[in-house]
């Protein structure tokens, strides 16, 4: 697994070694690079988690340089200027192209290392607020107190003590995810970033791109793999990765280094890699819709997760577990479920698992009253979720708010509603919806909707 990368980009030779020798003595991996056309090859063959640019260089200026960046998919990183002519105007336009901070020299020991930490700190926070906005759950140990879930939690513990590659398989819905952050969060990399794709959101031709990145006209963008680098890349849906896609990647596995799309330098692997599915990937090979080789890289370790009708006695637990979730993180009204619910919930067959148990949860809440969640209220609730009859529009979206969040608002519940009835399924989604695949993509991701969560 590797220490945080930093990349020190300074035309004089005798600061770029100090700060090289300080940083390192802190742990830190160091590159360095004397003027901009180093940096720039410097970051074509790596993605640093942070860089340290001098303003004033003889080929190319620092501002010029993060300008550049910046108009790319922007800054790759945090980015730290550092002048010894710096002035106040020099200090905005960096802080208005998004670095982070700004460095006088000769540079101070002290601040230059508080300031590196808190650049380092500030990314993770940012990274795990998109992840919030992207309505990723939070990381915790997956709730129940059955045999069947101790000993699958203990599995995972076990398992995230190797740096070992690892399958999840499991019906829609039972948490898959969860238990992949899980395993991240108790692995030696749980301090580097874990990075979700989904691969059956990929538009087809596009795999390569997402997965290894790109290089167009000295531009670089980074792939999922090295986005993930240090940490654990989730390839969700595996399956339903393309045969082109599944043979590049198996490539790389085999020679642990990839080459961007329009690049010629290879980029070395440094991930965990997580493959989850719904599908029997043994069956998958025998079809011919995966290939086999790779299905031995992806499945060092298999981990199934059991559906829910399987450990049913975690059921009141779960049930505390999103009450106390909902009323938490989206302030919703407490209220306990009666025992004549929780037996019911106890013998319900739950096709969706846990993922309809936190949607039934979440839906009592909002639109129940009183401290106790009834049997016959629960009983209601299912129901409407099989047979849902037609809402009217006022029941949707409030009237007395702006036309444009008016029409983000009916959007939502429009494609919620789409998303359900059509078990994620896109393609049936967008032929009902009459929308085009891609525009469909990114409509879902500018409202927030997770395609996966309706598998």
């Amino acid at each position: 697994m590797s220490a945080t990368h930093i990349l020190v980009v300074d035309d004089e030779p005798d600061i770029r070694e100090t700060v090289r020798d300080i940083l390192e003595d802190e742990g830190y991996t160091i590159a360095n690079a004397e003027n901009g056309e180093a940096a720039r090859r410097a970051l074509r063959e790596r993605r640093p988690d942070l860089i340290l640019l001098d303003i004033w260089m003889p080929d190319l200026d620092g501002i010029s340089l993060l300008k550049e960046w910046a108009e790319d998919d922007g800054l790759p990183c945090p980015v730290i200027m550092m002048s010894g002519h710096g002035n106040v105007e020099t200090a905005v336009e960096a802080t208005r192209l998004g670095a982070y901070d700004f460095l006088e020299k000769p540079l101070s020991l002290a601040k230059l290392l508080l300031t590196v930490e808190r650049a380092l700190e500030a990314d993770k926070l940012v990274r795990e607020n998109v992840g919030l906005r992207r309505r990723t759950p939070l990381v915790h140990e997956p709730a129940g107190r059955s045999a069947a879930m101790q000993r699958l939690r203990e599995q995972v513990k076990r398992i995230a003590q190797h740096d070992t590659w690892v399958l999840i398989t499991g019906e829609p819905g039972t948490g898959r995810e969860t238990f992949a952050r899980f395993l991240h969060s108790q692995s030696a990399r749980r301090e580097r970033p874990f990075v979700d794709l989904g691969v059956s959101a990929i538009a087809r031709g596009n795999a390569a791109r997402e997965l290894f990145g790109s290089e167009e006209g000295g531009h670089v963008h980074y792939g999922s793999l090295e986005q993930a680098a240090g940490g654990t890349l989730l390839l969700d849906e595996v399956a339903d990765m393309d045969l082109e896609a599944q043979s590049q990647l198996l490539g790389a596995l085999d020679t642990g280094s990839f080459l961007r799309v329009g690049g010629s330098d290879p980029v070395a692997i440094d991930v965990r890699i997580i493959a989850a599915t719904q599908r029997d990937l043994k069956e998958e090979v025998r079809e011919g819709r995966f290939r086999e080789d790779l299905f031995y890289h992806l499945n060092v370790v298999p981990l199934h997760i059991l559906p829910l009708r399987e450990h049913a006695e975690d059921i009141p637990d779960l049930l505390n577990f999103y009450v106390d979730y909902f009323a938490t993180h989206e302030k919703l009204p407490y209220r306990r479920f009666s025992v004549g619910a929780q037996n019911f919930l106890r013998n319900y067959n739950w096709p969706g698992n846990v993922r309809e148990l936190k949607n039934l949860v979440q839906r009592v809440l909002i639109l129940g009253a009183g401290d106790e969640i009834t049997q016959t209220e629960v009983e209601t609730a299912l129901g409407s979720t099989a047979t849902a009859p037609a809402q009217p529009l006022e029941g949707l979206v409030s009237f007395d708010q702006p036309l444009r969040q008016a029409r983000e608002q009916f959007e939502k519940a429009y494609l919620d509603y789409q998303l359900d009835k059509h078990a994620g399924n896109v393609s049936k989604m967008a032929k009902e919806a009459g929308m085009e695949r891609t525009h469909l993509y990114r409509k879902l991701r500018s409202l927030g909707i997770e395609i996966k969560e309706r598998r």
